[in-house]
């Protein structure tokens, strides 16, 4: 399956061969001694994963209840009126299908895939960057994409990556994808990070946004035995990343109960965060619902790890 797929999640190989995670696990530690495989947090890649990057076909069968949920939760952030810039990936691509529904939403992306998932939106205006087509993500890269993003401000920008960690941000294993990124994030006066547990503690070539100008994570629930995962998410949170985490099976934070639409759960730490360089006046308000009160973050993110 890695062969095929450039990657694959622990849970998802779980469930194709009907056993335990534990003793996937146990299999893919084997499996990378023999020097078939790399591990990361929640799965594995092809050796050499540090550099290479699974084409669009592979990520997209990965992780994929995971991104769901994430993109439900994601939308939930989304104003009316606004305007926003979205990444590519096939977590901002799912994110994209939600925002459909919103209607006076304009959305700035360098995506063929965003794009046409909000060709026919009603009410919604698209606004792709120029550049030059990379054929394995569907995303418009180069000089000429960061150059039409110049001037522009947002409210949000969204943004998904191969990795994240507390220590370096968001990273990416293609240096052109990540200087696009890099330019989405400087049109943007928060930034939202959109990312799995398989990619948390998992860092790649090219850093595309620091920790400290990440304003949000919305990433799913870790598996109870998955502490690095759960560490990484205290370690973003103790320097002041809003958590917003999405249960798997459509639940927020893991609730036993189906979650209505929009409820969502932050871990959030007091305190302002960076204002991105060069982020000026807003092109539209980026009034955020539903936002936590300071103190309940740190023991929201100690239960989690306790689960």
């Amino acid at each position: 399956m890695v062969r095929a797929n450039g990657a694959v999640s622990l849970r998802e190989l779980a469930r194709v061969v009907q056993t335990s995670e534990v003793t996937v696990r146990r299999d893919v530690r084997a499996l990378e001694a023999e020097g078939l495989l790399d591990r990361r947090h929640g799965g594995a890649v092809l050796p050499g994963g540090f550099t290479r990057e699974s084409g669009f076909p592979q990520k997209s069968h990965l992780a994929t209840a995971e991104k769901t949920a994430i993109a439900d939760l994601a939308a939930s952030f989304v104003e009316e009126g606004e305007a926003i810039v979205v990444g590519a990936g096939t977590t901002t691509q799912e994110l994209a299908r939600r925002l459909a529904r919103v209607p006076g939403l304009t959305v700035v992306t360098n995506s063929l895939l965003v794009a046409q998932a909000l060709a026919h939106a009603n009410r919604v205006e698209v606004v792709m960057t120029g550049g030059t087509l990379r054929g394995s993500n569907y995303a418009l890269v180069g000089s000429g994409a960061e150059q039409s993003l110049q001037g522009l401000r947002v409210s949000r920008a969204f943004l998904s990556g191969s990795g994240l960690t507390a220590e370096r941000g968001l990273s990416t294993s293609n240096m052109l994808s990540a200087s696009v990124d890099r330019a989405l994030v400087q049109a943007a006066a928060e930034v939202v990070v959109l990312a799995d547990h398989t990619k948390l503690g998992t860092d790649t070539m090219f850093q595309t946004v620091p920790t400290d100008v990440i304003t949000r994570l919305v990433t799913d629930e870790p598996p109870a035995h998955d502490d690095r995962a759960a560490t990484e998410l205290q370690a973003l949170a103790d320097q002041g990343v809003q958590i917003a985490v999405a249960g798997a099976s459509g639940n927020v934070g893991g609730d036993p109960a189906p979650a209505p639409p929009g409820r969502r759960r932050d871990v959030s730490l007091p305190g302002p965060r960076r204002q991105v360089p060069g982020a000026g006046p807003l092109l539209r308000p980026a009034a955020v619902p539903g936002e936590q009160p300071p103190g309940a973050d740190r023991a929201r993110v100690a239960d989690l790890r306790r689960r």
